[in-house]
């Protein structure tokens, strides 16, 4: 079998094994205890039984290969009994031992030998907590957990044991199929897991905790998946700081990357980042019942003015839209409610129906008559020796069918976390409707569910989601720096537009001058000066052959002064190009192991004073490359600002087109590239600078 097919076995297991001591016994009669209907096994070589639980002395005397296994031994007995279960024919281990590449080189070496044991073997790990399976009550987990059996739900990917274990035992209600502490992911990974969990139609979103990834190209070509069967994927991403990103280093030797990196990966692939752990659980508990809201409108209710105050602010402050109430609902909505109550979208319906069911009824057919794509009640239980809570109950079970009559989705939050207790979530959630904690969590997580739908058709639209990015190997040096001259006859080759120029001496630049005719730029040419300006390497409108000379003159003088070393023998001549509507930079950042990415922005003298810029990693296209663009702060000067005229921007997408293509075409050696700045205007873009650093690929050891 495939190591794919073995991991299918793995997350569907017909038997579970676990090696290792008393640990590992109470681990087997947990997963007993909790519903697991398969074969289990214990194997330990010291002891006949366990804890009351019989051992089989090697994994040579078990009855099969077994589809799951647990392996809770020391780093060098993990990789022999990986090698034996392998050679049984087992599907999948979970190597729950450290000591292995997050350690260093030398757990790098004991990394590839498990990694060679396993063969086509399933490896979860190692340094990794393991997997707990609620559709099939598989717990390979070396400790308690909180969570049960469902028959649908989210899947979790995280790369720390601890986050997994604490969110297990959360009180939050979170309808979890699955969870997996991958670790240090050295050969079944978040993509590798990704790809497997999204062909499980009980899985209906997938969150991701996150120090690192391991295999770009893959996660891309899951999380495109993803998008295109519609199952959103919830990233919490760590890391962002630098200590951070040296803890995710140290800690599970993933690839921290750039975060501007990461965003652009996740925006180009629908993935929906959030900030927190709470905002995590909120968001995938609102994509956990699999009914998605088509958009972002809202039909809402609240028992009191201050929730529906609530309501307005926090559905405003994450672009969720509240259609007003026809002539229709209030007409019937003024029959049923006090004239106090205040008849609009979001309802105050007040308490004065508190607890009738036929007036609840009415108000709730009234509201969920609306064109809005789901609808929101904001109820919060009070203390249980109140007596109240039978009221609460009736509200949300009417809420629930109203919704099934109307064929609306919908959640409900609550206006303080605490305040909507466990009861109340699970019999929400059994009728696929999401239980939110906190009015503003809630109302936030929505939001992000809401515009995935919306965001979802776009990107899919544009196809940038589609492309494999590029993930470069390192280079081994710093790279041979291409003069002025020759990267922009590089860039020409691919379509970028230049000023009209010439490659000259300054012996031959007023002959040259005569034949391009005024005015000019001169610049010097020399791979050894980059940063020709501080050295006074370059000269602006230069209108006659007397200015051209003087020029030279002044140019030689400053460029000795400035770089003794640098021989001025080249100069570059340029027509002047006319007065831009905008100046734009493009460049290329290169990030070993992760990815090559088109950087846009605001160039010229702006490139540090406004720092806008979007990344976007490579290849892309035209669409992607566009929006970008329109998403500057700077954008407006492209599209009319204050009267002036549009810049053409089919011009400029093709402009950068050619610097993204010339990047791909040279991703194995392409250190740098910077094009600033690129102007545009009415009539196109040209490029007036350019530099492209060039380096040798690593030795592959």
């Amino acid at each position: 079998m495939s190591q794919r097919d073995n991991l299918k076995r793995l997350l569907a297991p017909r038997h579970l094994a676990f090696i290792g001591g008393r640990s590992m016994a109470r681990a087997l009669k947990r997963c007993a205890e909790g519903g697991y209907a398969g074969e289990l096994w214990l194997v330990n070589p010291q002891h006949a039984e366990l804890e009351g639980v019989p051992c089989v002395a090697s994994i040579a005397e078990l009855p099969c290969g077994p589809d799951a296994v647990f392996i809770a031994t020391n780093k060098e007995l993990t990789v022999q009994a990986v090698a034996e279960l392998a050679a049984k024919g087992a599907g999948g281990a979970i190597c729950y031992a450290s000591g292995f590449a997050e350690t260093g080189a030398e757990g790098e070496a004991l990394q590839a030998q498990l990694l060679e044991a396993a063969g086509d073997m399933a490896l979860l790990g190692p340094n990794c907590y393991g997997l707990l399976d609620y559709l099939h009550g598989a717990a390979l987990w070396p400790v308690a957990h909180g969570g049960q059996l469902v028959e649908k739900g989210v899947a979790v990917l995280t790369q720390s044991g601890n986050f997994a274990y604490n969110l297990s035992m959360s009180d939050r209600s979170l309808p979890v199929a699955y969870m997996a502490s991958v670790g240090n992911q050295a050969q079944m990974g978040v993509a590798e897991l990704m790809d497997v969990l999204l062909d499980e139609p009980r899985v209906t979103a997938i969150g991701l905790h996150l120090e690192g990834l391991k295999n770009v190209p893959g996660f891309a070509k899951a999380a495109h998946k993803a998008l295109e069967k519609g199952i959103p994927i919830i990233a919490l991403k760590t890391g962002v700081s630098q200590i951070g990103a040296e803890l995710a280093l140290s800690h599970t030797s993933s690839l921290a990357g750039s975060d501007a990196l990461y965003d652009a990966l996740f925006d180009r692939l629908g993935v929906i980042r959030v900030s927190g752990p709470v905002s995590f659980v909120e968001t995938l508990k609102a994509a956990a019942c699999g009914h998605l809201p088509a958009g972002p409108s809202l039909a809402a209710m609240a028992c009191s003015g201050g929730d529906a105050g609530l309501i307005a602010d926090y559905a405003e402050r994450n672009g969720l839209s509240l259609p007003p109430l026809d002539d229709k609902q209030r007409s019937e909505l003024v029959q049923v409610l006090p004239n106090y109550a205040n008849i609009v979208n979001p309802l105050d319906f007040t308490t004065a129906i508190w607890g009738d069911r036929e007036a609840l009824d009415s108000m709730l057919d009234s509201v969920l008559r609306s064109p809005a794509d789901a609808a929101l009640l904001v109820l919060d239980y009070p203390d249980e020796a109140s007596g109240e809570r039978p009221q609460c109950d009736l509200l949300l079970e009417l809420y629930c069918a109203a919704l099934a009559r109307h064929g609306k989705s919908g959640f409900v939050a609550s206006a303080f976390p605490e305040l909507l207790p466990a009861s109340a979530r699970e019999r929400l959630h059994a009728q696929g409707v999401a239980a939110l904690q906190g009015v503003e969590d809630g109302l936030a997580a929505w939001g992000r569910i809401a515009h995935y739908q919306q965001r979802r058709t776009a990107l899919l639209a544009r196809g940038e989601s589609a492309l494999t990015p590029i993930c470069p190997q390192a280079l081994s040096d710093n790279g041979q720096l291409l003069d002025e001259w020759q990267a922009k006859q590089a860039l020409s080759a691919f379509g970028l537009p230049l000023p009209q120029g010439q490659l000259s001496t300054p012996q031959h630049a007023v002959e040259t001058a005569q034949a391009l005719g005024y005015p000019l730029v001169l610049k010097v040419v020399s791979a050894d000066l980059p940063h020709k300006t501080e050295a006074g390497g370059v000269a602006l409108n230069l209108g006659n052959a007397e200015a051209l000379q003087t020029a030279l003159d002044s140019m030689r003088d400053s460029v000795k002064r400035y770089a003794p070393d640098v021989a001025f023998d080249q100069v570059l001549l340029e027509r002047m190009a006319p007065a831009p509507l905008a100046e734009l930079i493009v460049g290329i950042k290169r990030e070993n192991g992760f990815g090559l990415a088109l950087v846009l922005g605001a160039g010229g003298i702006l490139v540090e004073l406004l720092k806008d810029s979007r990344s976007l990693l490579l290849p892309t296209t035209d669409a992607a490359i566009r929006e970008a663009l329109l998403s500057l702060r700077s954008a407006p000067l492209l599209q009319g600002f204050r009267g002036r005229p549009a810049v053409d921007l089919d011009a400029l997408v093709q402009a950068i087109r050619a610097v993204a293509d010339y990047a791909c075409e040279h991703a194995e050696q392409l250190l740098e590239l910077d094009v600033n700045p690129l102007l545009v205007n009415a009539q196109g873009a040209v490029a007036v600078d350019a530099l492209i650093r060039l380096g040798q690929p690593a030795t592959q050891c």
